[in-house]
């Protein structure tokens, strides 16, 4: 789901922007009988965008979720009907019908089907640049028009009446349904944002939403704050009545401020826990650790400097230990990533067998083969930097990984760090040589973790590296009605990118966390959704 997971990110003030501080002994947060039902949370940094349409990253999307609401939603891992009354599919599973509710936005007014054509089309115009757009080439002609070779008229998007929209579909996609409870299938209040541009740059009235919760502060690098949305058609069923949200860069300041009781959970998508007391943490018996489809991996450029060269990304790649990097350093029980599907995608359970962790002896091969080509004569001629986004976890992997190599292959490599929105800037002009970067499943699907390197042109990309025959495969899986072999399909372009390692997986995610007693229901699922709709706080 998210793209971009980063484990820490911008450091900034620790104010919850409350109105008010607490004047009695109740801990603001935790309330008695009767009152305010407060949540205290901490992200790692300012949200890039907290437009449904333009976010790609998991911090804007922990908040993005919690404001508003897709035709679907994810309830204890199945997909239910959220915006969509009811949902009627052809027999030729190519056409879905969604049926509205009657549902309002934040300001009172209905929830319409032109709402969601209008923002679907907005992702889709190749004039917004929507790094997510691909995500909607489901829909009939989506692809065509967002490459500039097809019109807005040919999208398989009509509003059959205000409460009707009817969906038709290139193939039929066994997982659409998921896809319409992810960010981009949001709805925008049209309206508003024909009036305003700019919308979702401020809290305030013209930031419409229509989730659980709407946007009722954000004070820029320091905090935001949630408060329920008393216009949300299932509001009586929404617990909290306000999320303070500080935006807290340092995972070692997140973890102080939870043992001091200052937020009251601790871990992702919000603030990941920091590497120095996870063991803390298993031993007090409060450490939570759960499935998560998601991937830690090292992106290379490819376009230009060594890591062009296959060989030597392959030496880079191979030299990576990962268990011993688990095991002294992220501890949090991860798997070692030698492809790249996480094990916890159905059909990808299994290795492989692209790759051995930490082989040594295949990375020296790989080396000297890449240094002939390059037409070098030692490692030590090698200039290359690893870059990672401010964050001491990512500091600890990339100086673990960094040692190894210059250890194991003589290769020393520069580390450089950045704040998080001039990392992805970095990252998206290519601008580096070795980036860090994590993927979260955006569904539960393998093609998720391998379509956004179907071309160098994707949004999500960040490589430079496309290749005609994984490119192919993909497509020949998007129309392949038979599961084994579309699963055959998908195994086969994850056998290209393992060959040709544009990118360097590391290890699949799981997921830690912490939390206070009171707090109830607070679950992040195997996408690493955290829907504070189901949330209560019992103090």
């Amino acid at each position: 789901m998210l793209m971009l997971l980063a484990l820490t990110l911008v450091l900034a003030a620790c104010n919850f922007g409350s109105e008010k501080e607490s004047t009695d002994d109740t801990k603001e947060g935790a309330s008695e009988e009767g009152g305010s039902k407060e949540l205290n949370l901490v992200i790692p940094s300012e949200p890039p965008s907290l437009h449904p349409q333009l976010a790609t990253d998991s911090t804007s999307n922990a908040i993005l979720q919690n404001v508003f609401e897709g035709l679907t939603t994810v309830k204890d891992g199945e997909v239910v009907e959220a915006a969509a009354e009811k949902i009627d599919v052809s027999d030729d599973q190519l056409t879905y019908t969604f049926t509205l509710k009657d549902a309002k936005w934040s300001n009172g007014d209905p929830v319409t089907a032109e709402d969601f054509e209008y923002a679907w089309k907005f992702a889709l115009d190749p004039k917004n640049a929507s790094e997510y757009a691909s995500i909607l080439y489901p829909i009939k002609g989506a692809q065509a028009y967002n490459l500039g070779e097809g019109s807005v008229e040919d999208l398989g998007i009509k509003v059959v009446d205000e409460k009707t929209l009817e969906v038709t579909l290139e193939n039929p996609t066994p997982y659409f349904l998921e896809l319409t409870a992810f960010k981009t299938y949001y709805p925008i209040h049209k309206a508003t944002a024909e009036a305003n541009d700019t919308w979702y740059a401020e809290a305030g009235d013209s930031y419409v939403t229509n989730g659980p919760f709407k946007l009722t502060d954000w004070q820029h690098s320091g905090s935001i704050t949630l408060e329920k949305n008393e216009n949300y058609w299932d509001v009586d069923n929404v617990a909290l009545d306000k999320v303070n949200i500080s935006m807290v860069e340092s995972e070692t300041t997140a973890s102080t401020m939870f043992d001091a009781g200052e937020i009251d959970w601790l871990g992702s998508p919000f603030q990941t826990i920091g590497l120095d007391v996870i063991d803390r943490y298993k031993e007090e018996g409060i450490l939570k650790i759960s499935d998560y489809a998601a991937i830690y991996v090292y992106k290379f450029n490819t376009t230009e400097g060594p890591t062009a060269n296959a060989n030597i990304r392959k030496a880079l790649t191979l030299a990576i230990d990962r268990q011993g990097l688990i095991d002294n350093v992220t501890k949090g029980e991860q798997t070692p990533a030698l492809g790249m599907v996480p094990s916890a995608v159905k059909g990808f359970e299994e290795d492989r067998g692209y790759m051995k962790d930490n082989d040594i002896e295949e990375a020296k091969k790989a080396l000297d083969a890449g240094l002939k080509e390059l037409g070098l004569s030692d490692p030590s001629e090698l200039k290359l930097s690893l870059s990672f986004n401010t964050s001491e976890a990512h500091a600890a992997i990339a100086q673990f990984i960094q040692e190894g190599w210059r250890t194991n292959l003589g290769i020393d490599v520069t580390l450089d760090n950045s704040e998080w929105q001039v990392y992805l800037d970095k990252v998206s002009n290519l601008d580096y040589n070795i980036a860090r970067m994590g993927w979260i499943a955006d569904y539960n699907d393998a093609y998720t973790f391998l379509e956004m390197y179907n071309s160098a042109e994707n949004g999500n990309n960040d490589t430079g590296w496309e290749n005609a025959e994984y490119t192919q495969l993909l497509e020949q899986s998007n129309t392949e009605t038979d599961p084994a072999k579309r699963l055959e399909l998908l195994k086969q372009a994850e056998s290209i990118i393992m060959a040709e390692t544009p990118v360097a997986p590391i290890y699949y995610y799981t997921n830690l966390s912490v939390k206070k007693d009171y707090v109830k229901n607070m679950e992040q699922d195997s996408l690493g959704n955290m829907y504070l709709k189901y949330v209560d706080v019992e103090k």
